[in-house]
C-alpha cells in the first residue's frame, strides 16, 4: 500500500481522489469492486470513520479511481473527541474476494474556529 497522511479540517468536506495503477502506470479498472475505509485513533480501535459506496466513496471504474468524501459533519466529529488524530487504511475487494489495500497512514484533524 501506498503511504500518504491525511490533513483534515474538522467541520469542512475533505475530499481525495486516489487512482490505482498497474506496474506499467495504467489504471486498473475497478468495475465490480467493492470499498472500504476507516479512520481510527489507533490500530485496533473503535472506528470514529467508517465509509462504504453508501456513504463516502466513489469508484471510478475503468479509470481506476477512488473518491473518498468525508463529510463536514463527520469531520467536526473527528475534533469533538478527545482523538483529533490516528490512523486509517482503504481497501478495495474485488468480485472475486481478494482484497488490496491501497493506502495507509496519518491523519490528524485541526478544530474548527467557526462552527
Amino acid at each position: 500500500a501506498d503511504t500518504y497522511n491525511l490533513s483534515i479540517d474538522a467541520g469542512a468536506t475533505y475530499q481525495l481522489t486516489v487512482t490505482w495503477n498497474d506496474s506499467a502506470g495504467d489504471p486498473i479498472n475497478l468495475t465490480g469492486f467493492t470499498a472500504r475505509m476507516k479512520l481510527k485513533s489507533t490500530y485496533g480501535g473503535d472506528a470514529l470513520v467508517s465509509l462504504t459506496e453508501a456513504d463516502g466513496l466513489t469508484l471510478g471504474g475503468a479509470a481506476g479511481t477512488v473518491a473518498i468524501t468525508i463529510s463536514d459533519t463527520l469531520t467536526a466529529t473527528l475534533a469533538d473527541t478527545a482523538h483529533t488524530k490516528g490512523v486509517y487504511d482503504l481497501e478495495v475487494e474485488s468480485s472475486g474476494g481478494v482484497t488490496t489495500r491501497l493506502l495507509e497512514g496519518r491523519w490528524v484533524c485541526s478544530p474548527e474556529v467557526t462552527d
